[in-house]
């Protein structure tokens, strides 16, 4: 079923996404928005490297949005997409608790890559950012794992773990972005609407 979008009084920017932590993450950057619930096939193909896979991932979850609102002027749509990767493999989501205790295994003691892209996207423009984090686990033993599995928290999260949640407590080291590895890198993500003309909070001032 299509989704159906009321285009009677438009925002200015809609979001392309169905995590409720990238509604959150984007609502603190104090700019109005609508969110367009879309379907997207998240499948690397054979050779793509994950770079490029987060990269056509992102672009497509916007473009899908953009064709639900293509009718009306002026407006925009963000899309973005996050992947764990370790020795250049993308770790999506657990389907259950021996796929998230496996992902968890792999993780224990090493540091892996979390890539997170953003596009948006208009009828006449279009522009990209992308942040790469550095996340090192502490060395987990079993019980560690199934602890944390048997809280539910690994399931629906990338890799298997969620850094705003009990997840925190298994990360040693971060190097790079903490809103990123959730799901919507903001420091990336406020340049982006700045330079479409919106004017997000800087919380520097």
């Amino acid at each position: 079923m299509t989704p159906r979008v009321d285009k009677t009084r438009p925002p200015v920017l809609y979001l392309a996404s169905q995590s409720p932590r990238r509604r959150e993450l984007l609502t603190q950057l104090g700019v109005d928005f609508t969110v367009l619930d879309t379907q997207v096939p998240e499948q690397r193909m054979p050779g793509e490297v994950p770079e490029a896979y987060v990269r056509r991932v992102a672009r497509a979850k916007a473009a899908a949005g953009l064709e639900l609102v293509r009718d009306i002027d002026g407006v925009l749509v963000l899309g973005a997409d996050t992947d764990v990767v370790l020795d250049d493999e993308v770790f999506g989501k657990p389907h259950d608790a021996a796929a998230a205790a496996a992902m968890l295994r792999r993780l224990s003691g090493r540091t892996h890559r979390v890539i997170s892209t953003v596009w948006l996207l208009g009828a006449s423009a279009e522009h990209c950012a992308e942040c790469i984090s550095q996340v090192r686990f502490a060395v987990l033993d079993q019980a560690d794992i199934d602890t944390y599995v048997a809280t539910g928290e690994p399931f629906g999260r990338a890799g298997a773990y969620a850094i705003q949640g009990r997840g925190a407590a298994l990360v040693a080291h971060l190097e790079g972005s903490h809103s990123g590895v959730m799901g919507l890198p903001l420091f990336e993500t406020a340049r982006l609407l700045r330079q479409s003309g919106f004017s997000p909070v800087r919380p520097w001032r």
